[in-house]
């Protein structure tokens, strides 16, 4: 099989760089030129392609953020690409793709999210183990092709994921309290301390504790206001329910309720036996 990757950065290069030794072929596009030549002088891709050249290509990879693969899927659907291809979408929201899914290709779609990344991007961030024994999210499957999903699995299975199903909803309600609402946490974070503390003490005072809980705001903030405009209303459930949690810390602080204070961390500690 020949493979397409749409996006070049850490996913889509990892995906490339773990995937070598499966398709007889890896293409690559993406909208930095710069990046194109990166990830064919690393040896992530074999080739650079146009769009229009995609269908020509068993499996076409979707690894950039939510707005553009809607508007590559909507392109894609315009091309005479065959009944077995398998598009496959790496997008971090589910229900906003799969809606504006051109019906004429949505048995080609397999919706999916690989629970996998850093804070870095490009091709030069790009890790060939990014993805094992990571989890891969799959959604709204009973909507894909028999074939496609045969495809899908065996590629996720190649790359040793753990492979979870569930609704596009589910998966968006769930990752605004997972991997959404931490993102906003640590955007606060880090704006609330270049408030308050001139550099020189965050540099002199900042050890592990700040550094992990600051280290997703080094994320890309055009991919990240495309993911939280895009889940919208779940992220302000999440950003709600942690207002609420912040809130009741600081009632009991205000009023030295220092046992009932423990027992809420306490409890927030039972977190932590189930990861």
């Amino acid at each position: 099989m020949k493979c397409a990757i749409i996006g070049l950065g850490l996913i889509g290069g990892s995906f490339g760089l773990a995937t070598k030794e499966y398709f007889e072929e890896i293409a690559g596009i993406d909208k930095n030129p710069l990046h194109e030549k990166e990830a064919l002088n690393l040896g992530i891709i074999d080739k650079i392609i146009t769009l229009e050249e995609v269908k020509d290509f068993d499996v076409i990879i979707l690894a950039i953020p939510i707005k553009g693969i809607i508007e590559t899927i909507k392109e894609i659907s315009k091309l005479p690409i065959k009944n077995t291809t398998t598009i496959i979408d790496f997008g971090s929201t589910k229900e906003e793709i799969i809606k504006s899914t051109p019906l004429n290709i949505r048995k080609n779609l397999v919706a999916s999210h690989p629970m996998a990344g850093t804070e870095y991007s490009g091709p030069f961030a790009a890790i060939k183990d990014l993805y094992k024994n990571r989890v891969m999210v799959v959604c709204d499957i009973e909507n894909s092709g028999k074939y496609q999903k045969k495809v899908a699995i065996d590629i996720f299975n190649y790359l040793e994921m753990k492979i979870k199903f569930m609704s596009a909803k589910e998966h968006d309600r769930h990752a605004a309290f997972i991997s959404h609402m931490p993102h906003i946490v640590s955007f606060s974070l880090a704006n609330s301390v270049l408030k308050q503390e001139d550099k020189e003490h965050i540099v002199a005072l900042a050890a592990g504790g700040f550094k992990d809980m600051s280290r997703l705001a080094k994320s890309s903030p055009t991919m990240w206001r495309d993911i939280f405009k895009s889940n919208k209303e779940n992220l302000l459930t999440a950003i709600q329910a942690f207002k609420e949690e912040l809130k009741l810390a600081q009632k009991l602080i205000e009023k030295e309720e220092w046992n009932a204070l423990k027992e809420w961390m306490e409890n927030g500690n039972k977190l932590h036996k189930i990861m």
